[in-house]
């Protein structure tokens, strides 16, 4: 048993954007860091989450665009798509990223380790690496494990597979049966379905993307039947089953439905597991969720947590921000603050979704009396392809305040047009201002500056 006794200000465990933000910003400080990571650095979003997912989204997005051009005069050809090529490239650029991380640290002055990190209390870390166990004492222990894929608890389940395997499948899925309604089922039953399998989504809820506006919960519902995927609301999935013909699932009203691959995006739960969270006294809450402070501080006073597994908002951005608020509470003036308020986000579904703020109902709820905009047309690109693909905007406004409390968008490149108007919206903009904001023309994103009459 290999053994270092090395006292650091802080230890960080995972390797993820929050646990690498955090370790690069406290040794710029002048911090002694050290951080623990078993897998590829950068976490779930450089690795098997945002980047390649987004990767793939552009690289469906082609089968439109090819469609598309005729309408402009290009003839294109019959297009064929190479599976292994776009794997390859994607991994290759992934390589590239996972060292760009690792310099980052290694530039910082952070010592990396190897291997899988427990608690074996609030100042004491015992990493298993290759060449051994390493038991290593900290001031301030800093958790960051991220979050990981579920299963549904149904018979043969195990012939599924979940988000993190959906970028190296062999063979390409003709036939993808996506369980699930949140924003991943979405997003990879988009993406397939314009990479060329037949995509059926299977949702036990009677709308797909709970927590999200409601009338852009149907808009996109609606344009994702349009694109060709077959979307069945009020259906469970009882068992799966291998069959001579590829998997065979059968739903909760009898019927069967046959598969090449059965993805589950049944949700993400922190990932704890051998962390030694238990024993070192750190109180977690529901699926293993580590409860935190405003500081983002355990139950125990040395340790915090920061990201996925906390189970707060599962967005990268948000893991960065609140790894930059327990730097800056650790070994900075204390003044920073991640504030959880207008927060945007977006969906890379087939058209894109963003939205930032209040939904409609939250609004209401919240406020009493808004004002609610709207529009919903067909995007100047279409006049010429002959698509029907529509996109919506919607703002929502406090009638008490004239403040735009809630933006949200279906369309072309929704998320590059929100990131603008969340700046406005968390300075405080109202109508008026955004009435008084000249619009460039011709844009989509011009609208949200257009818009005069609400429609309630």
């Amino acid at each position: 048993m290999a053994s270092d006794t090395s006292r650091f200000d802080l230890f960080v465990i995972g390797g993820g954007s929050g646990g690498v933000r955090a370790a690069r910003m406290a040794a710029q400080r002048g911090a002694r860091v050290a951080l623990a990571e078993a897998a590829a650095m950068g976490g779930t979003c450089v690795n098997v989450g945002c980047i390649p997912k987004k990767l793939y989204a552009y690289a469906a997005h082609y089968a439109h665009d090819f469609a598309d051009a005729a309408g402009f005069g290009w003839d294109v050809g019959e297009p064929r798509f190479d599976w292994a090529r776009l794997k390859a490239n994607r991994a290759a650029e992934i390589a590239r990223l996972n060292g760009v991380y690792e310099q980052l640290l290694a530039d910082a002055g952070v010592q990396v380790l190897r291997g899988w990190a427990e608690l074996l209390d609030g100042h004491t870390v015992r990493v298993r690496t290759e060449a051994g166990l390493q038991t290593h004492a900290a001031r301030h222990i800093l958790l960051a494990t991220g979050g990981t894929p579920t299963l549904l608890p149904v018979p043969g389940a195990e012939l599924g597979v979940t988000s993190d395997s959906m970028f190296d499948l062999e063979p390409f899925p003709r036939r993808l049966a996506v369980v699930g309604g949140g924003y991943i089922a979405c997003e990879f039953a988009s993406i397939f379905q314009g990479l060329g399998a037949q995509v059926t989504v299977l949702y036990r809820g009677e709308q797909i993307l709970r927590g999200f506006d409601d009338e852009v919960r149907q808009f996109i519902a609606a344009e994702m039947i349009r694109s060709g995927i077959d979307l069945r609301l009020g259906s469970e999935v009882r068992a799966i089953e291998r069959g001579s013909a590829g998997l065979e699932l059968t739903l909760d009203d009898g019927s069967g439905l046959q598969a090449d691959t059965v993805l589950f995006a049944t949700g993400r739960v922190p990932n704890v597991n051998g962390l030694g969270l238990e024993a070192a006294g750190v109180r977690q809450g529901r699926h293993g969720a580590i409860e935190v402070d405003t500081h983002y501080r355990t139950s125990v006073p040395s340790v915090y947590a920061v990201g996925d597994v906390t189970a707060r908002l599962q967005l990268t951005p948000v893991a960065l921000g609140e790894a930059m608020a327990v730097v800056d509470h650790l070994f900075g003036d204390g003044r920073r603050r991640m504030g959880y308020e207008y927060i945007p986000t977006a969906v890379f579904t087939h058209p894109n979704i963003a939205t930032v703020g209040l939904t409609e109902a939250q609004a209401r709820e919240r406020f009493g009396q808004v004002a609610v905009y709207r529009s919903d047309f067909r995007p100047l690109r279409h006049t010429l392809t002959g698509s029907g693909e529509r996109c919506l905007m919607k703002m929502v406004v406090d009638k008490a305040t004239d403040r735009v409390v809630g933006l949200h968008m279906v369309g072309p490149d929704a998320g590059e047009v929100v990131q603008g108007f969340a700046v406005a919206m968390k300075a405080g903009a109202t109508k008026a201002v955004f009435d008084a904001t000249i619009g460039i023309h011709p844009t989509v994103a011009e609208e949200f500056v257009t818009m005069r009459e609400p429609v309630r």
